[in-house]
C-alpha cells in the first residue's frame, strides 16, 4: 500500500519493527530527523510490550500506578469506544493472549493455546488525574491504534508544508493528495482498488501480515483469544491516523461499521472468501 507522487525530500528508515518513509516538501535535516527519532523512541519506551525496559512491561510485572504517558487518555478513551462497539472483541488487555499465541516479546511464534482477555478491563485499567493505573499486573497492548497514533505524532514534527508519513501502511497525509493502492491480502502484486486521500489518513490491517503457524495472526478476538476468520483485510480513511487505525481494527468484527459511521470514517473490507464490502462514505475506486 504505497502512496504515489513522492515529494522533493524523502527519508526511509526502520523503527518499531516496521519500515517508515517520510516524504516532505521541506528538507528533513539532521535536527528534524533527531526529533522524529526521539519521538518514536519515547513512544516505544512507554507502550512497547516487546521491550524489557518499557512502561508496559513494568506494569505487566508490578501493576500499580505510574505517571500517565501523554497519549494515555486519547488512546484508552478510543479503546473504550472500540470495546463498546465490538462487544469486547477489541480490548487493550489482549497482550497476554497475543503472547500466548506466539506473538510475544521474543517473537517465539510458539502457540501455547488460547486465553481470553479479562472482559472487565475498565475496572483493571484506569487513567485519570495524570495517572495510569493497573489494579493488578497485566499486559497492555495498544496495537489496535498505537501505530496510527505514532504516525500522527511524527507528522507534527515534519516541517510545515506538504508531507506524507507512511508507517508500514498507516499513512498520514498533509497538504497534498496521494493515490494509494489497496493491496490484495492474498496477492501483494494485485490491488483491489485505489483511494485518493487529501489531508487525511489511510490505515490498513490484514491477516497476512504478522502471520505464523497454523492459521495464526495478530488480529485476535479478545473474548476468545482466537484469530479472526471472517475478514482478511480492512482499510479506513479518517481525519487522523489513530482514528483510521482504530476503525481498521474494529472492521474485523460486528459493530465496526457502526463505529465508523458514528466517527464519519469511510472504509473498505474484504472477507476471507474474497468478497468486498464498503461504506457509503467510501471514495475509493474499487476494481471489479
Amino acid at each position: 500500500m504505497t502512496p504515489t507522487a513522492p515529494l522533493a525530500h524523502s527519508w526511509a528508515f526502520e523503527a518499531i519493527g516496521t519500515l517508515w518513509r517520510i516524504d516532505a516538501a521541506s528538507p528533513l535535516d539532521d535536527g528534524v530527523r533527531d526529533e522524529i527519532t526521539d519521538a518514536i523512541g519515547a513512544f516505544d519506551r512507554e507502550w512497547s510490550r516487546f521491550r524489557a525496559d518499557s512502561l508496559v512491561t513494568r506494569l505487566s510485572q508490578t501493576g500499580g500506578g505510574v505517571p500517565a504517558p501523554a497519549d494515555a487518555a486519547a488512546m484508552l478513551d478510543a479503546y473504550d469506544a472500540l470495546d463498546a462497539a465490538t462487544s469486547g472483541a477489541v480490548n487493550p488487555l489482549v497482550g497476554e493472549s497475543l503472547a500466548r499465541r506466539g506473538y510475544d516479546a521474543t517473537y517465539s511464534l510458539v502457540d501455547r493455546g488460547a486465553v481470553a482477555a479479562p472482559p472487565d478491563w475498565r475496572r483493571s485499567v484506569t487513567w485519570s488525574d495524570g495517572t495510569l493505573r493497573l489494579a493488578e499486573p497485566a499486559l497492555l497492548d495498544v496495537g489496535a491504534l498505537g501505530k496510527g497514533r505514532l504516525a500522527d505524532l511524527v507528522l507534527t514534527r515534519v516541517p510545515a508544508g506538504a508531507a506524507v508519513v507512511d508507517a508500514g501502511g498507516d499513512i498520514a497525509i498533509r497538504g497534498t493528495t496521494q493515490r494509494i493502492a489497496l493491496e490484495h491480502p492474498y496477492d501483494a502484486s494485485v490491488a483491489i482498488g485505489v483511494w485518493s486521500v487529501t489531508d487525511a489518513a489511510l490505515c490498513a490491517s490484514a491477516v497476512n501480515r504478522r502471520a505464523w503457524g497454523e492459521g495464526l495472526h495478530h488480529v485476535l478476538d479478545a473474548r476468545t483469544g482466537q484469530p479472526v476468520r471472517q475478514y482478511a483485510a480492512t482499510w479506513a480513511v479518517a481525519r487522523d491516523a489513530m482514528t483510521a487505525d482504530a476503525v481498521a481494527t474494529a472492521l474485523f468484527f460486528d459493530g465496526g461499521p457502526q463505529l465508523a459511521a458514528g466517527w464519519g470514517v469511510g472504509w473498505v473490507r474484504m472477507r476471507t472468501d474474497g468478497s468486498v464490502e464498503w461504506s457509503p462514505q467510501c471514495e475509493a475506486e474499487l476494481f471489479s
